[in-house]
């Protein structure tokens, strides 16, 4: 073994990184076959329910369900295959025999650290590619019951709009970009921030960069007279699709669309904090899977016969829970506006990073 280098020799790097990614996908199916088989049984009966469902959307269930299930419990497949593939090699008397030729705690550990590196990857594309359109998908079926989908034509109601310092208020939006319809139009007009009046139209299509309003009807706040405006243009400089964004879910868009959402929003004055901490924590939630070899470190080292070993794992299974319960603390302290975005998506990996580095320093090297 060259001692320089960052990694054992090749067969003991490809030994590790083949026993570890194995143990992984293993641990992961049979969670996903176990939790998806309970989850059916409290949702079959909502979806057979519906006139005219059977064993198909059954499987249909099952085919949109499975990606959220592989997403959320990917991370503890890595952590549950790191503390097995650790204290089965120690108990092997392997890590002592890497140990004894003189590797490092950190080379013991760069094969399947490189290897979670592969799995946090995967799972970015998978998330991004399977998951948001699965996730999105289901949700539209479980708001119409598990019936027959109706087309989305983009028909939104109760949208405000920030236009300047102005705000808008519609009543109902129908269709899509430029063929949107507005109606119910309340305008607050707000030059400086105070409130000088209030345009209200019961009607608006697009025209040019703003809306043609006809009829409409402006009260003056300075002396609370009531003036006739009839044909108008407003909102100059609003697109349509800033009065058809009126939910986004960060779980069903990808992390490019969602970034856009969330700059459409910002431009329509709606806060956007809830989302751009889920916007970052599509990048470090898959990255967790590089933290489970470091958490699940202290599994590895020691010595077996001591009697000690099982202790050891638990203590690594417990800093490796303790990493989720922190992370989703932080994203629900982010919702709330106490953290930060960025800070509520990475603060947990950070920190459990330094406490698996000073673990592993501290004990071993």
């Amino acid at each position: 073994m060259n001692q320089v280098s960052f990694f054992p020799s090749r067969t003991m790097t490809w030994y590790m990184a083949r026993k570890f990614l194995v143990s992984t996908f293993a641990i992961l199916l049979m969670l996903v076959l176990v939790l998806q088989t309970l989850d059916l049984l409290g949702e079959s009966g909502k979806i057979l329910s519906h006139p005219g469902n059977g064993q198909a959307e059954l499987w249909r269930y099952v085919g949109l369900r499975s990606p959220q299930i592989v997403a959320r419990f990917l991370p503890f497949s890595v952590l549950l295959a790191t503390i097995v593939t650790l204290s089965t090699m120690n108990q092997n008397s392997e890590i002592i025999a890497m140990k004894a030729a003189g590797l490092s705690a950190h080379q013991v550990l760069a094969p399947l650290i490189v290897a979670s590196l592969g799995v946090a990857a995967v799972s970015f594309v998978f998330n991004e590619r399977i998951v948001t359109r699965a996730t999105a998908t289901l949700a539209q079926w479980e708001n119409v019951g598990f019936g027959d989908m109706p087309v989305d034509r983009g028909d939104r109601s109760n949208v405000w709009v920030r236009a300047g310092g102005d705000l808008i208020q519609v009543r109902q939006v129908n269709g899509r970009g430029d063929a949107a319809v507005l109606s119910g139009i309340t305008v607050y007009e707000r030059p400086q921030g105070a409130l000088t009046g209030i345009v209200t139209a019961s009607r608006a299509v697009r025209s040019g960069d703003g809306w043609l309003v006809e009829d409409a009807r402006r009260f003056q706040v300075a002396d609370g007279g009531i003036t006739d405006v009839g044909r108008a243009v407003i909102a100059r400089g609003v697109e349509p699709d800033r009065f058809t964004l009126a939910n986004v879910d960060a779980d069903e868009l990808s992390y490019a669309p969602l970034d856009a959402a969330i700059a459409e929003l910002e431009a329509a004055g709606r806060p956007t904090k809830a989302l751009e901490g889920a916007k970052w924590h599509k990048l470090s939630g898959p990255l967790s899977a590089v933290l489970m070899p470091l958490l699940g470190a202290v599994a590895a080292f020691g010595i077996a016969r001591s009697g000690k070993l099982f202790l050891r794992a638990v203590i690594g299974m417990a800093l490796g829970f303790a990493y989720f319960v922190a992370d989703n603390f932080a994203l629900a302290m982010g919702n709330l506006g106490a953290y930060p975005p960025f800070l509520a998506a990475w603060a947990p990996f950070l920190l459990f990073f330094l406490i698996g580095e000073a673990v592993l320093v501290r004990t071993e090297e």
